[in-house]
């Protein structure tokens, strides 16, 4: 057991102690020294709330993590094991060992790896530590998704039709499946957060399903049992978040929406949701209460149900542990849930036991912001080169940023690839839309490929505005995946003045404030999404600054006139007021159609990188003899990879299904790669032979390597 050398951070890390839920509410002796048995973002929420309280706290740390913000943060840290999961957060020994060492007196789980795991509990009670959470009998009940199945029929509880046991192998699930009917969803009994889930539509689905998801389920949870059940189309994933003491006293709070998901894993998140009324958020809110007290439960733990169109709405889990989603609870009723659970844990009744005071006030919206690409939902990895987290906008604490990294931070192949947690709150549902909009805007990551694009396409759309989502939201209105903000007749005038108001800076910047004339030209070519793929949008952008010098802080205001050669978008002409201060990467933009907030990522050899709504755009910026010329330059020839197949992240190769001088057909199976706990089926790109096989279970791949070849055609 190695104890870590606390060094403080040298960076500025922007989320601040922020007072989301009031001011701390206990007064009385709850614990002296918690530990938290996890890492990341969560490890640091749980800190802040202990710090509050005047909680001594001890993180645990694998090597990988061993500089991690939260490390930093504790009063004290202890090593438990190398990177992969199974040797240091899953190391019930060497946390045990390090809750000996430190004398902590609780363990706060947070949520995944042992969070839900009632041997760990079992142990904690057996050496004498109390566990912030449900107790070991609730936990297994409740965490066991067959049995909590059965124990929510006996309570009353709405259920989905399915196989109340255990599903023996592939062939036993294609049988229930036939019973029930499809579509079916293949999930893992143990554990939750989408890891270990698949919907199948037919026998071979079935059969494919199970063995993914019982091996992430063993993977992530060390459980491999899989249940089945009808999967409910078109539904809305809507839960109830419950606190509970142990003096019998159980509250529940406003639901979450949660059905923007990609992969069976939330991605956005709101509060309340726009689809219940009253009378159908309480018949929820008792039935999760009964099903809680049915099983003796203390603490927080969620209650998950799928709801339709008519509002009938079905039991889908309990997750015995404090949700990723929950600040987006605290944000609309003021409870510090992690507060409310080390009360629990304590002997302590909760801050309030009276269901009536529970109100909603505002509306909540969470991001989950992740390394990832948003197009194939694939993790990225890398060092944070650049990273600025968004503060509050129109009141204090608007904005809420949970997160654990900062600028320098590593992301790592073996965690999950969550970046921050990104609330927003508003006495509307508007105003948090309008104000995570701002955010997401406000918000720099350099270093890894990230999913703002998506969050911000989705968060501005006019179907999410109206409310009018499903789980099939993100599969509906991106069935080739997305690829970023397709730009429309308003949006490419936007970016296009801009983009050369900024152009007009950059040359003036260069000569230190002093332009030999106040007006330019210059042809931009914008990068449009079509169907086949990225086109140029041509631009013939005309400004004059209306003023004699550019102002290197502050603003500067152009007329800019715009005309685009496709004749499809109309002549505009605008005044724009731009704010782009020297060294700074965001650019302030009064456009005549609203205000907009522009990032300037990199230079590049004929114009530059910018995001904007959300999307990274490389522009071309040419003078007018430059767009003349290139007219007469010949396309760089595509490199062909049809014959290849790459590995599209860095990870573990799983399995290889084929081998030299096998036939493939397109679309089959050729390997499995799992990266951040979840696994990737990797199929052929075309039918042919194949030629060789540079890989094989259990070794790594970085992103883009070649693992298979296929004979030319």
């Amino acid at each position: 057991m190695h104890r870590f050398p606390l060094i403080r951070s040298r960076w500025l890390h922007t989320t601040r102690p922020a007072q989301y839920f009031g001011p701390c509410k206990t007064t009385e002796k709850t614990f002296d020294k918690i530990l938290i048995a996890n890492r990341g973002e969560i490890a640091c929420r749980v800190i802040r709330t202990a710090k509050r309280m005047g909680i001594k706290t001890v993180a645990i740390y694998s090597d990988a993590d061993a500089n991690s913000l939260f490390v930093q943060q504790a009063d004290e840290a202890y090593r438990v094991g190398p990177a992969p999961t199974s040797q240091s957060y899953l190391n019930m020994d060497a946390i045990l060992d390090a809750i000996k060492a430190s004398g902590a007196q609780a363990v706060h789980p947070g949520y995944g790896f042992l969070s839900e795991n009632s041997g760990f509990v079992k142990r904690l009670d057996e050496a004498g530590v109390a566990f912030i959470g449900p107790k070991e009998y609730a936990m297994a009940a409740m965490g066991d998704k067959i049995q909590s199945k059965i124990i929510a029929k006996k309570a009353g509880v709405n259920t989905i039709p399915g196989y109340d046991g255990v599903v023996r192998d592939a062939e036993h699930a294609v049988e229930i499946a036939a019973d029930i009917g499809y579509p079916v969803m293949l999930k893992a009994s143990a554990g939750g957060g989408g890891k270990g889930m698949r919907i199948a539509r037919t026998a071979h689905e079935v059969r494919e399903g199970f063995k993914l998801a019982s091996d992430e389920a063993q993977s992530s949870f060390g459980d491999s049992r899989i249940l089945v059940e009808r999967f409910i189309e078109e539904p809305r994933h809507i839960e109830i978040q419950i606190i509970a003491d142990n003096n019998g006293n159980i509250l529940w709070l406003p639901e979450r929406e949660c059905s923007i998901q990609r992969r069976n894993q939330k991605v956005i998140e709101e509060a309340p949701s726009t689809h219940l009324d009253a009378q159908t958020r309480r018949k929820m809110g008792e039935q999760a209460v009964a099903l809680a007290r049915n099983v003796g439960y203390n603490s927080a733990g969620t209650v998950e149900f799928l709801v339709d169109k008519q509002r009938n709405f079905y039991f889908l889990e309990m997750n015995t542990r404090l949700q990723v989603e929950h600040p987006i609870t605290e944000y609309i009723t003021g409870f510090d849930l992690v507060e409310e659970m080390i009360r629990s844990a304590s002997g302590l009744e909760l801050t309030t036991t009276d269901q009536s005071k529970v109100e909603i006030n505002g509306w909540a919206i969470e991001s989950r912001v992740y390394a990832e690409d948003p197009e194939k939902y694939l993790p990225s990895i890398g060092t944070l080169s650049k990273y600025v987290e968004p503060r509050s906008w129109k009141t204090e604490n608007d904005v809420r940023c949970d997160s654990g990294i900062n600028e320098g931070s590593e992301i790592s192949m073996y965690y999950d690839p969550m970046i921050c947690k990104l609330s927003t709150h508003g006495p509307t549902r508007a105003d948090a839309i309008a104000t995570m909009n701002h955010a997401l805007d406000q918000y720099l990551i350099k270093g890894v490929t990230h999913n703002i694009p998506l969050l911000r396409d989705v968060v501005s759309s006019s179907d999410f505005a109206s409310g009018r989502i499903t789980t099939a939201f993100l599969a509906d209105h991106y069935p080739h995946g997305f690829k970023g903000h397709k730009l429309t007749s308003e949006t490419a005038e936007q970016l296009a003045t801009t983009s050369a108001t900024l152009q007009f800076i950059r040359q003036a910047r260069e000569s230190y404030t002093h332009v030999a004339s106040r007006s330019a030209s210059y042809v931009l070519l914008l990068p449009q999404l079509q169907p086949d793929g990225v086109h140029k949008l041509e631009a013939r952008v005309t400004l004059t600054l209306d003023s004699e010098t550019v102002s290197l802080q502050g603003a500067n205001t152009f007329t800019v006139s715009t005309e685009f050669t496709n004749g499809e978008y109309a002549s505009t002409t605008n005044t724009l007021k731009v704010v782009w201060d020297v060294d700074m990467p965001f650019v302030e933009i009064k456009h005549a159609s609203g205000d907009l907030t522009v990032q300037f990522l990199d230079p590049l050899p004929l114009g530059f990188r910018v995001q904007f709504l959300g999307t990274k755009f490389d522009i071309d910026v040419l003078l007018p003899r430059q767009r003349e010329l290139m007219r007469f330059m010949k396309e760089r020839e595509r490199l062909d990879t049809s014959k290849l197949v790459l590995s599209p992240m860095p990870g573990t190769i799983v399995s290889v299904a084929v081998k030299p001088g096998d036939v493939v057909a397109e679309g089959a199976e050729v390997a499995v790669v799992e990266a951040m706990k979840m696994q990737n089926v990797l199929r052929a790109p075309r039918a042919g032979t194949v030629k060789a096989v540079h890989v094989q279970p259990g070794s790594t791949v970085s992103g883009d390597d070649i693992m298979v070849e296929l004979e030319d055609e």
